[in-house]
């Protein structure tokens, strides 16, 4: 059927108000999990530096005659002293006066939305530089000076696929490690894991996260002994079958599955959080820029470097494939 002839209809009318929600969705993810577990600590140079030091090996057979004296003395082993640099990161917005007057839906003030999803993006970059393969680099006037990063510094407790190698460094991580080719990537699995946390443990580190990518996050909730776990419910509930494992019952102690997006999938991080900070130069802050037309500039920085206090406190399984283990 139509519409009887004259019917005045939506289609001809004008004036009509549109129907714009005034929420505005968005589900970029913003969880940044390494550093949101690891310590935070304010540092004055460019370059800050700590020291690491070990107890000597345990001895069995450390047994002294009666009224015995010291002739030769062992010789005193010096501290080892690590540093690392401070990189700047940051992000830029220009919103016209126009745009920032005008009625808008979902926020007030468009310069104070755009400046918050600026603090977003840089925390998902600094997790993400983190974790990347980057090693230290001073920098100069025409080379930007970046922190070494996770993969720079562990060298000890690792488990990586033929070809990869750990990174060799005294001082500072300014080398990064070499990645095992495409055809040397393994499959992930529980021997892997165990291999690294006994290393872990054995160099005197009580790890308590195991951060892995969106699949080896799932491959570890199959693994023997944590994947289907299922517990009694009481009542009329039916029993909840667990489809993910966010604990892992180690022989060394209980370590938390952690997903992480923005790490590479290559990799699993077996971490201890006590021994690792983001130390911060200058914290997040917003810069007012000159005002040189009919718009408001900001930036929004902050410099930063990663500081591992002691490697040995942490481990890695390298060189990893991203096939879903059936």
């Amino acid at each position: 059927m139509a519409a009887i002839t004259n019917t005045y209809t939506r289609f001809d009318a004008k004036g009509v108000r549109e129907d714009l929600s005034n929420v505005i969705y968005q589900i970029s993810p913003e969880e940044t999990p390494f550093m949101s577990n690891v310590g935070r600590e304010n540092v004055t140079n460019t370059f800050f530096e700590w020291q690491t030091d070990d107890l000597a090996a345990a001895i069995a057979t450390n047994a002294q005659i009666e009224g015995d004296d010291i002739t030769s003395f062992t010789a005193v082993t010096a501290t080892v002293r690590l540093g690392n640099y401070t990189q700047i990161s940051r992000k830029d917005v220009i919103i016209a006066g126009t745009l920032e007057a005008v009625d808008k839906a979902g926020r007030r003030s468009e310069l104070s939305y755009q400046m918050a999803k600026k603090s977003a993006e840089i925390k998902r970059d600094m997790e993400a530089t983190m974790l990347a393969n980057q090693p230290a680099t001073a920098g100069s006037t025409s080379a930007a000076r970046k922190t070494g990063a996770l993969l720079a510094f562990l060298k000890t407790n690792t488990n990586e696929g033929t070809g990869g190698g750990d990174p060799s460094y005294t001082t500072i991580p300014d080398a990064g490690r070499t990645d095992a080719t495409a055809g040397n990537l393994r499959s992930f699995s529980e021997t892997l894991l165990k291999d690294v946390i006994q290393k872990v443990w054995t160099e005197g580190g009580n790890p308590s996260i195991v951060m892995a990518g969106p699949v080896n996050k799932q491959n570890l909730s199959k693994m023997a002994g944590i994947a289907g776990q299922r517990f009694n419910a009481t009542g009329a509930k039916p029993s909840t079958i667990i489809g993910a494992a966010d604990v892992y019952v180690s022989d060394f102690g209980n370590v938390s599955i952690v997903a992480n997006r923005f790490q590479r999938e290559r990799d699993v991080f077996v971490l201890d959080p006590e021994y690792a900070s983001v130390a911060y130069l200058r914290p997040f802050q917003t810069v007012e820029l000159a005002k040189t037309g009919d718009a408001e500039k900001r930036m929004l920085l902050c410099e930063w470097g990663l500081k591992i206090k002691n490697e040995k406190a942490h481990g890695a399984v390298y060189d990893l494939n991203s096939t879903i283990q059936t």
